[in-house]
C-alpha cells in the first residue's frame, strides 16, 4: 500500500534532492542535518511500519528539520 509513496521518494531522490540528487556534487558534506537524510528515513520509516504509521512518523521528521534542531542519528 505504501510503495506508490516509497517510489515517489526514491524519484525525489533521484532527482531534486541535495542529499541524492544530481545536485549532490553542491554538497560534499551533505545536506541534511538528521542521519538518515529525511527522505531516506521517509522511505524507511514506510517500508517498516507501513503508511498509517511510517508516513507521521516521516512527516514529523520534516517538520523537526529546521535551524533550531541539532539534528543527529534518527533511525525509524
Amino acid at each position: 500500500m505504501g510503495m506508490p509513496i516509497v517510489f515517489l521518494i526514491w524519484i525525489y531522490q533521484k532527482t531534486i534532492s541535495p542529499d541524492h540528487g544530481v545536485i549532490k556534487s553542491f554538497f560534499p558534506h551533505g545536506y541534511c542535518r538528521f542521519y538518515p537524510s529525511c527522505s531516506e528515513f521517509g522511505k524507511q520509516s514506510i517500508k517498516k511500519h507501513g503508511l498509517v504509521v511510517g508516513l507521521p512518523k516521516a512527516v514529523w521528521r520534516v517538520i523537526r528539520c529546521n535551524p533550531w534542531n541539532s539534528g543527529g542519528i534518527d533511525l525509524p
